[in-house]
C-alpha cells in the first residue's frame, strides 16, 4: 500500500459527492443491532460507496500497511457487506488525542473530512477523559487509538460526504448487555467510555449478551448524525447492510442504512423542531421581548394561538419552529423568558418549495423578492416586507403601492430569467 509520502499521490483536495439538485439527501442508520466502526463502513459500501475510493481515502492518511478487505456475507440469512481494516501494526499502541489529530491534519484528505474525523476523535477523548478522571489531552487511547479504529473513523467521515448526504439521522441505539474484555479488564456493557458517548442519545438494550455498540460506532453517530428518532419522510433510493463481526443467534447482526431524498417531486424537504407551551399567567407585555430573543437565536417562525385552559382560563399556546440543533437552546429561552414550567418538543418533517431571494429595481428604489419554485416552475413571488416598508417611508408612497410595484418587478425579472 502506498504510504503517500513525497512524490506519492496528489492531495485529495475535494470529496467527489453525488449531486442531486434541489432536494436534500438523507442517510438513516437503523441501529437495531447496535453500531460499530466497521459496520458503518460496510453499510456505506453496501449503499453505494465505491470500495476503491474508500481505500484511497484511507491511503490519504499517509500510513503504510493499512488495507481494506470487502466481502459479501450473511447474518441470519441477511445479505450484508463486511468491511475489515487490516493493518501491520502490532498490539494496541497508546496514542494520545494530539497524535491522532496531527496524523489527520497532515494527511491528504479533504478539509471537510479532516474536520469531521477530528470532531469524532475529540468527542472520544472527552468521553474517555470523563470515564477515567483525566483531561482529554491526557487520555491514552487503547482500542480506539489503533490504526484500524482510525481508519474506521476516517472512512466513515469520507463515506458520508462521498454519498452526498446533507442530513444524517439515526435510530435509538441497541447497546447489548453483559461483560466485555477490554484494555482495562472486564467491563460491563456498555463500557464506561461508550456509556459516556451515549449521553444525550437515545439508547436501549434487548438483553442480548454482547457488546453491540462500540465506542467508535457511538462516537461516529453521536458526532455526525444531526438527530435521532424514527425514519424521516423520504423517497428511499438505496439500502445498505453493514455486517458486524459476529453472527448472533438472536437477530441479524447488521447495521442498516437507508439513503434517499426528502420531499416529493419538485419539492424540498427537511426536518425541524417544533416546541410548544401553554401560557395562562404571563404578562402580555413580555411576549415581544421573548419573541425577539427566539428569532435572534435562530427560530424559523414563532406564533401564538388563543386557547382556553382548565377552569375556563384564557391562555395562548406559544409555538416555535427552529433547526433541530437549536432545539435545546430554544427550550431554555422559553423556560427562562416565560412563565412556563415545561416545553413540548417534537421533530417534524417539512415539505417546501425551493426558495431564493432576488434583488429587483422598482420605480421607488431597490428591493427584494422571495421566489418559491417547484422544480422549474415558479409558484410564488413575494416582496420582502421590510424592504417595501422602508421604500414607502422614504418615498411617501403607500405600502400597498410599493408592495404591488415590487411584486410586479419580481415577476418581470423571473420571466426574463
Amino acid at each position: 500500500m502506498d504510504g503517500g509520502g513525497e512524490g506519492a499521490r496528489p492531495a485529495l483536495t475535494a470529496v467527489r459527492t453525488v449531486q442531486y439538485a434541489g432536494r436534500m439527501r438523507i442517510g438513516y442508520f437503523d441501529c437495531f443491532s447496535g453500531v460499530s466502526g466497521d459496520m458503518v463502513l460496510g453499510a456505506l459500501v453496501d449503499a453505494g460507496l465505491p470500495p476503491a475510493e474508500l481505500q484511497d481515502a484511507i491511503a490519504a492518511l499517509g500510513v503504510d500497511g493499512i488495507t481494506l478487505t470487502v466481502e459479501k456475507v450473511t447474518r441470519r440469512a441477511f445479505a450484508a457487506t463486511r468491511v475489515h481494516v487490516v493493518t501491520a501494526e502490532a498490539g494496541r499502541p497508546h496514542r494520545r488525542l494530539n497524535d491522532i489529530l496531527h496524523l489527520i491534519e497532515a494527511s491528504r484528505l479533504d478539509p471537510a473530512v479532516k474536520a469531521d474525523a477530528s470532531r469524532v476523535f475529540s468527542r472520544l477523548a472527552e468521553a474517555e477523559a470523563a470515564a477515567h478522571g483525566t483531561s482529554p489531552d491526557g487520555v491514552h487511547f487503547h482500542e480506539v487509538g489503533a490504526l484500524d479504529a482510525i481508519a474506521d473513523i476516517v472512512g466513515a467521515a469520507f463515506g458520508l460526504r462521498r454519498l452526498g448526504l446533507d442530513d444524517v439521522v439515526a435510530s435509538p441505539i441497541n447497546t447489548g448487555s453483559g461483560i466485555v474484555e477490554g484494555a482495562h479488564g472486564r467491563m460491563p456493557v456498555p463500557a464506561p467510555g461508550t456509556a459516556r458517548l451515549l449521553i444525550g442519545l437515545p439508547a436501549y438494550s434487548t438483553g442480548i449478551q454482547a457488546e453491540l455498540a462500540t465506542p467508535t460506532g457511538a462516537a461516529i453517530l453521536g458526532t455526525l448524525a444531526r438527530r435521532f428518532g424514527p425514519l424521516p419522510l423520504m423517497d428511499v433510493q438505496a439500502v445498505g447492510y453493514g455486517a458486524g463481526s459476529r453472527d448472533l443467534a438472536e437477530q441479524p447482526n447488521v447495521l442498516r442504512l437507508l439513503v434517499g431524498e426528502a420531499g416529493g417531486p419538485g419539492l424540498e424537504g427537511d426536518a425541524v423542531a417544533l416546541l410548544e407551551t401553554n401560557l395562562d399567567d404571563m404578562n402580555p407585555q413580555f411576549f415581544e421581548t421573548l419573541v425577539d430573543q427566539l428569532f435572534a437565536a435562530g427560530a424559523l417562525d414563532v406564533w401564538m394561538t388563543p386557547i382556553t385552559m382548565k377552569k375556563s382560563r384564557p391562555a395562548v399556546t406559544l409555538s416555535v419552529l427552529c433547526p433541530t440543533e437549536a432545539a435545546r437552546r430554544t427550550a431554555e429561552l422559553i423556560l427562562e423568558g416565560s412563565t412556563s414550567f415545561g416545553v413540548r418538543l417534537a421533530v417534524v418533517d417539512r415539505l417546501k418549495l425551493h426558495r431564493e431571494v432576488l434583488d429587483v429595481e422598482t420605480p421607488y428604489g431597490p428591493a427584494q423578492v422571495k421566489v418559491g419554485r417547484r422544480g422549474d416552475r415558479v409558484v410564488h413571488v413575494s416582496p420582502e416586507y421590510e424592504a417595501c416598508r422602508r421604500l414607502a417611508a422614504v418615498t411617501g408612497r403607500s405600502l400597498a403601492e410599493v408592495f404591488e410595484a415590487t411584486q410586479r418587478a419580481g415577476w418581470e425579472k423571473v420571466r426574463r430569467r
